[in-house]
């Protein structure tokens, strides 16, 4: 049979889980001072006169500069349990572990040769 009053600590963790984000906007807006005027409207640059638009079109590089990062950024996660649990483990995840990161020098090497490395 099925009893909703089993799941009233979920409920009520659901409840206030919700009700505190809502509770934080309608705070910070109704605390929050409202002056509007020239300087508040401009885009901020250093506290330098802002000079032209401020839509700007970068290149792909720089995207493509950081997803490469990322991607190899993130095999540092993958890898940090493993090494230190490295004893624990065995030979097999060690060979495992040692396909991955040969597969991580692939994708390296196939994203110098295209050039995705280059800053400039």
């Amino acid at each position: 049979m099925f009893l909703l009053h089993e799941y009233d600590i979920f409920w009520g963790f659901l409840i206030i889980s919700g009700a505190i984000p809502i509770l934080a906007f309608v705070i910070s807006g109704v605390l929050v001072p409202i002056r509007e005027g020239p300087e508040k409207l401009s885009s901020y640059e250093s506290g330098i006169e802002p000079m032209g638009d401020a839509w700007l079109q970068f290149r792909i590089r720089y995207y493509m500069f950081a997803l490469v990062f990322v991607v190899f950024d993130v095999e540092t996660v993958f890898l940090y349990p493993w090494a230190m649990s490295f004893d624990v483990l065995g030979v097999s995840v060690f060979i495992e572990a040692l396909i991955f990161v040969l597969i991580l020098i692939v994708g390296s090497v196939y994203a110098w040769r295209k050039g995705a490395l280059e800053w400039s």
